[in-house]
């Protein structure tokens, strides 16, 4: 929870269903952020 803080202290939506679409975005983009950092690893023949 606290990195998806990191990406802005409060929702800025009021409705609950945005507010669910808010944090979805956010997911999303911390996802993209864990996918950079993984490390690809190819077998060495």
């Amino acid at each position: 929870m606290n990195c998806i803080k990191l990406l802005g202290q409060s929702l800025m939506a009021r409705d609950f269903d945005r507010q669910a679409a808010e944090l979805q975005v956010r997911i999303a983009v911390l996802n993209g952020y864990t996918a950079l950092g993984i490390p690809v690893t190819m077998p060495v023949e």
